[in-house]
C-alpha cells in the first residue's frame, strides 16, 4: 500500500523513545532493564579485557622467543668416534653457515656452542647454560642487545662474559665483577678428569623479558667457549634466524638440503609448540564461557521488556486501535530492547578498551593492594602482564553482544506485537 511507512519510521522511534526515558511510576523503564544495561557493560569489559590480555601474552611471549632465540636451530645425528664415544659436533660449520645463509627467506645465521656449568662468585652459586658466540652475531639479538634494559658495554664481549639479570641477581654480580666458570669436563689427568674453573669480567647484563632465559643463560665470545669447552674447530649447532617466523615450517626441506644428509632442524615451534597449543585452548575455552555471561546478561533485557509490555499493555491497545500494525509494535519494541544492548555494548567495549591501553596503572594498583607479590615471572615466564587490544577481538565482543542482545529481543517484542488490543482495553 502506498501510504504504508516504512521499517523504523521516526515515529516508531519516537514511541519507543518515550518508554524509555517514563519514570518507574509511570510503566517506564524498569530495574530489569538497567541491570540488563550494567550487565551487558560489564559482561563485554570482562570480554575484551580478557582477549586483550589473551593476546597480549601470546605477542609477548612469542617476541621474548624470537628475540633471544634462534628460529631454526641446525644440528647433526652424532657418529661414532674412534673412542667409541658419539659426536654430534659440526667441523665444517663455517661453510654450512655460509650455505645456510643462502637460503631465501634466511636473514642471518650463527654457529653456536654451548654447555651448562656453575657460575660461582663469592659464596654464591648458580648453575647456567652458555652460548658461545661471535660479536657481531648476539648484537643481532634484540632481546639480548637491548641498549634499554642491557647494563654495561655490549662492545667489551670478547673481553668478558653477558650474563642475563636474573643470572647476576643470584650471584650479586654487577659490570666489572669477575666470576668464575666451573666445569666437570675439564683437563684429563692421570687421576681422572679434574674440573676446568676459569674466570671472566661481567661486561654486559642483558634483560630478555624472560624469567627463564634471564635466570640461566650466559654468552661467551665464540673462540673462548670452543677453549672452554674442549670444542677446538668446531660447533654445536648453528643458530638459524628467518624473516618470516611464523611460516618457518616452509623453509625445513630447503634448510635440510642444504645442511646434508646428518642435519636435524628443531625450530621455535618445536620448541614452544605445545605451549603455544595450550594457549590456544585456553583461549577458546574462555571466549566460549564469557560468551555465555554475554548471553546470561543479554538474557535480563527479556525481564525487563517482558515487564515493559506488561505496564504498556494498555498503550499498546490503544496503539493497535488507532492503525498500528503488529511489525510497528514489534519494532517499537525491539528499539527498547536494542537500544538497552548497544548502550550496554558501547560503555563494555569503551572500559574494555581503556583497561587493556591503561593496564599497567590498574595491575600496579591492585598489587599495592594485594600487597605486593601478585604476578610472579618465576611460574608465569614473563615479568608483567600484558595487553594488546586487536581489532578483530573488540569486533567479536561488539557482534556478539549486539547479536545475542538482537536475539533476545524479538521474543518479548513478538509478544507486545501479538497482544489483542481488545483483551488490553478490556478492563480499562
Amino acid at each position: 500500500m502506498a501510504g504504508t511507512p516504512p521499517p523504523f519510521a521516526p515515529f516508531e522511534w519516537m514511541i519507543a523513545w518515550r518508554y524509555l526515558r517514563a519514570r518507574r511510576t509511570e510503566g517506564g523503564v524498569s530495574v530489569m532493564t538497567w541491570i540488563s544495561l550494567i550487565g551487558i557493560t560489564l559482561a563485554v569489559f570482562a570480554l575484551i579485557a580478557t582477549l586483550a590480555v589473551r593476546s597480549g601474552f601470546r605477542a609477548e611471549f612469542v617476541d621474548t622467543i624470537l628475540g633471544a632465540n634462534a628460529h631454526v636451530t641446525v644440528y647433526q645425528s652424532g657418529i661414532v668416534d674412534s673412542a667409541g664415544r658419539i659426536d654430534r659436533t659440526i667441523a665444517d660449520y663455517q661453510e654450512m653457515a655460509e650455505r645456510l645463509r643462502q637460503v631465501d627467506g634466511v636473514v642471518r645465521t650463527a654457529p653456536l656452542v654451548k654447555g651448562q656449568v656453575m657460575a660461582n662468585l663469592r659464596s654464591r652459586n648458580s648453575g647456567v647454560e652458555v652460548y658461545g658466540i661471535a660479536l657481531e652475531n648476539l648484537k643481532e639479538l634484540p632481546r639480548i642487545a637491548d641498549p634499554e634494559t642491557g647494563r654495561g658495554d655490549i662492545e667489551r664481549f670478547d673481553q668478558g662474559i653477558a650474563i642475563g639479570s636474573g643470572v647476576a641477581r643470584e650471584l650479586g654480580a654487577i659490570v666489572g665483577d669477575k666470576i668464575k666458570l666451573i666445569s666437570p669436563n675439564g683437563v684429563k689427568t692421570a687421576f681422572g678428569t679434574s674440573p676446568r674453573i676459569n674466570a671472566y669480567e661481567v661486561v654486559y647484563i642483558f634483560s630478555a623479558g624472560r624469567y627463564d632465559i634471564d635466570r640461566t643463560r650466559a654468552y661467551l665470545p665464540f673462540a673462548e667457549a670452543q677453549n672452554y669447552f674442549n670444542r677446538d674447530g668446531v660447533a654445536d649447532e648453528i643458530e638459524v634466524m628467518v624473516e618470516e617466523p611464523e611460516a618457518v615450517d616452509t623453509l625445513m626441506l630447503d634448510l635440510i638440503r642444504v645442511g646434508g644428509d646428518r642435519t636435524l632442524l628443531w625450530t621455535w615451534r618445536d620448541a614452544s609448540g605445545g605451549f603455544l597449543r595450550a594457549l590456544e585452548v585456553e583461549d577458546n575455552v574462555m571466549f566460549i564461557i564469557l560468551s555465555i555471561l554475554v548471553l546470561i546478561a543479554a538474557m535480563n533485557i527479556v525481564s525487563g521488556l517482558i515487564m515493559l509490555v506488561k505496564n504498556k499493555g494498555r498503550d499498546i491497545g490503544i496503539l493497535r486501535t488507532v492503525g498500528l500494525t503488529e511489525g510497528s509494535v514489534l519494532r517499537v519494541f525491539f528499539i527498547c530492547g536494542a537500544f538497552t544492548g548497544c548502550l550496554g555494548t558501547l560503555f563494555g567495549v569503551a572500559l574494555g578498551c581503556l583497561f587493556a591501553i591503561y593496564i599497567d596503572p590498574v595491575f600496579g594498583f591492585v598489587n599495592f593492594i594485594m600487597g605486593g607479590g601478585t604476578w610472579d615471572p618465576a611460574i608465569r615466564g614473563i615479568y608483567h602482564l600484558p595487553a594488546k587490544l586487536e581489532l578483530f577481538d573488540v569486533l567479536s565482543a561488539v557482534g556478539l553482544s549486539l547479536g545475542l542482545s538482537f536475539i533476545v529481543t524479538i521474543f518479548p517484542a513478538r509478544r507486545a506485537a501479538r497482544l489483542n488490543p481488545v483483551e488490553a482495553l478490556r478492563y480499562e
